[in-house]
C-alpha cells in the first residue's frame, strides 16, 4: 500500500500572474535539484479539486523507509516556498490523514 504527501492551498481570490509565475519559478527549481531520479516528485495538478483552492497536489512517498525522509525534506521545503510565495491562503498538508504542522520560521519540517 502506498502512502502519500498531499498539499493544497485556498483563498477566495484566484492566484495573481506574478504568484503563477512564482509557483511556475519554485516548480522548476525543484524539479532541476530533486535528487532522486527513480522517486516521485513534487506534483501540482492540473485542476484543482475544491472551488476555492488555487494550487493542489500529491507525492506519492518511497517504500524504503531510507529514502521516506530524503524525499520528504526535499518536497517539504518546496511547498514551504509555495506557501511563502502566496500569501493570504490557506494550506492544508497532510500525510494520509495526519497533519503536516507549520511552523513560521522553519516551515514544514518533518523529524525522524
Amino acid at each position: 500500500m502506498s502512502v502519500s504527501l498531499y498539499y493544497s492551498a485556498a483563498r477566495a481570490l484566484p492566484l495573481t500572474e506574478a504568484e503563477t509565475a512564482e509557483v511556475g519559478r519554485i516548480v522548476a527549481g525543484h524539479l532541476e535539484a530533486f535528487p532522486f531520479e527513480d522517486e516521485e516528485s513534487l506534483y501540482l495538478y492540473d485542476r484543482t479539486t475544491e472551488p476555492d483552492d488555487i494550487l493542489d497536489g500529491s507525492t506519492k512517498l518511497p517504500y524504503e523507509w531510507e529514502r521516506v525522509m530524503p524525499v520528504l525534506d526535499h518536497v517539504l521545503a518546496s511547498v514551504t516556498a509555495l506557501r511563502r510565495a502566496i500569501p493570504g491562503a490557506e494550506w492544508r498538508v497532510h500525510i494520509e490523514d495526519d497533519d503536516v504542522p507549520w511552523d513560521e520560521a522553519e516551515g514544514y519540517v518533518l523529524s525522524e
